[in-house]
């Protein structure tokens, strides 16, 4: 019985541990031994290491636990617990939970039974999610919203450049979320589409349902969010809907191409709701995790690629995800027109007019020596506290730069030029982007720059 018991405890361990952090499961779980299983009353008894561990494990892992058993057991387990009071001497206390895992499929059932389309993107997964410096916050904080919503951090704000991979972590907590709380109701909707159902319902005289529904929500994921700047009466419907789902406990996610602070045209009430949980950054991914994205890519679509062609790509290819999945796509395609292998030769003629190829590497050095030598300004300057204007220019330019086409996080990049902080890095970008918009000159002296810092050595 024992034998066979512990096989089936070690399938629950699987699912566990496929849903929490490796830390997590060597503290709380790796050392729990499954005792005995009452086929008659359905009652599982697990020894832990101490009151503590299991009090632990009721308070945060109860609904994780509890899914886990009735997908392994079946409907209607019943767990107690054995506590290893005197490991030494082998004694041992047995205790009663204070709570069991609530029956979850009824609700389920019901949402599936009235049609609640949860509208996430199915083949976005934490399986698929590739893990690197430049998300590693990002997709902790993912995983651990996805196994206690609301309890950890609520709202979740992701920021970062287009196609960094925020819409798949969102979708991969959506997805998490339904497999571990199947009766919550999960809504993934982007922002322009939120806007346009709400324009909907005042056209059509039915806001009090738009807003009742969205109230109804458990898990509310919005992409995109910075498309509702400038728009007040979206701004003022999503203002409430926050304030109800998060004043009642429910999950709130949001994704946006820039950090609250710099969402020009978004109230400022709005602004300071995203800063209450936690808002992280997903920086383009550097070249190691370039590499693993490109592996993955290739081995899920069932390809073979030399890693001499993954090497190229990854150290070429280095604007964001997607545009590592078009050179796989363009190598593919390629291939079986011409009927010839995927090498580093095929990989060169292919993407050898779209890749950013340079015999200098841009870096923090070279970008601001170029924009100092544009301006005649000398770079050492550019470290220094001076406040004058030629000075400033090339600091914030250097650093806007810097954001753009580096794979560093703007603390990195304030350090490195003038050792300066995250907020003045921001601060910079947002003058440069500012002048961008308003002053035509620096907008050709910006496209004068950029060319030479693209030219090959």
């Amino acid at each position: 019985m024992n034998s066979h018991l512990n096989r089936i405890w070690d399938n629950c361990l699987r699912i566990i541990r496929d849903n929490v952090s490796a830390q997590a499961f060597t503290t709380w779980f790796a050392d729990i031994v499954p005792l005995s299983f009452d086929d008659n009353t359905k009652t599982l008894n697990i020894q832990v290491k101490s009151h503590f561990v299991c009090e632990f494990i009721e308070e945060n892992y109860l609904e994780l636990l509890g899914g886990t058993l009735r997908r392994v057991f079946g409907e209607g387990v019943r767990l107690t617990y054995t506590i290893l009071a005197d490991s030494t001497n082998g004694l041992k206390t047995k205790i009663e939970p204070q709570s069991q895992p609530v029956k979850k499929e009824t609700a389920a059932e019901e949402a599936a039974k009235n049609g609640f389309n949860s509208m996430l993107i199915g083949k976005y997964t934490f399986d698929n999610y590739m893990e690197g410096s430049s998300n590693k916050l990002s997709r902790t904080a993912a995983e651990s919203v996805a196994v206690l919503p609301g309890r950890t951090f609520n709202p979740l704000f992701i920021h970062g450049a287009s196609g960094v991979g925020k819409t798949h972590l969102v979708n991969a907590i959506g997805s998490r979320i339904k497999q571990l709380h199947p009766e919550m109701r999960v809504l993934y909707i982007s922002a322009h589409l939120f806007q346009v159902q709400y324009t909907d319902s005042i056209l059509h005289k039915n806001f009090n349902d738009f807003m009742r529904f969205y109230q109804s929500i458990d898990i509310l994921i919005i992409d995109d969010i910075q498309e509702i700047a400038g728009m007040p009466g979206t701004q003022n419907a999503f203002f409430h809907i926050f304030n109800h789902l998060h004043l009642n406990g429910k999950q709130l996610i949001m994704t946006s191409d820039r950090s609250p602070a710099d969402l020009k045209g978004m109230e400022e009430r709005l602004i300071t709701r995203f800063k209450w949980g936690l808002c992280a950054e997903i920086e383009r991914p550097d070249l190691e995790l370039r590499k693993s994205i490109l592996r993955s890519k290739v081995r899920r679509d069932g390809l073979v690629f030399p890693e001499e062609v993954i090497t190229y790509i990854a150290e070429n290819v280095n604007a964001c995800v997607r545009d590592l999945e078009g050179a796989v796509a363009s190598l593919m395609v390629n291939s079986t027109v011409y009927n010839c292998d995927v090498d580093l030769a095929l990989a060169r003629k292919v993407l050898g007019g779209s890749v950013e190829s340079r015999k200098e590497p841009i870096s923090i050095e070279r970008i601001v020596k170029t924009v100092a030598d544009y301006y005649n300004v000398e770079p050492v300057a550019v470290e220094s506290k001076s406040r004058k204007r030629e000075i400033v220019l090339v600091r914030q330019t250097s650093m806007f730069l810097a954001k753009k086409y580096l794979d560093l996080s703007t603390s990195k990049i304030g350090l490195r030029i003038g050792r300066r902080n995250h907020a003045t890095v921001l601060h910079a970008c947002k003058t440069v982007h500012n002048l961008l918009e308003t002053n035509k000159q620096f907008r050709s002296e910006l496209s004068e720059i950029e060319a030479l810092l693209q030219k090959t050595a």
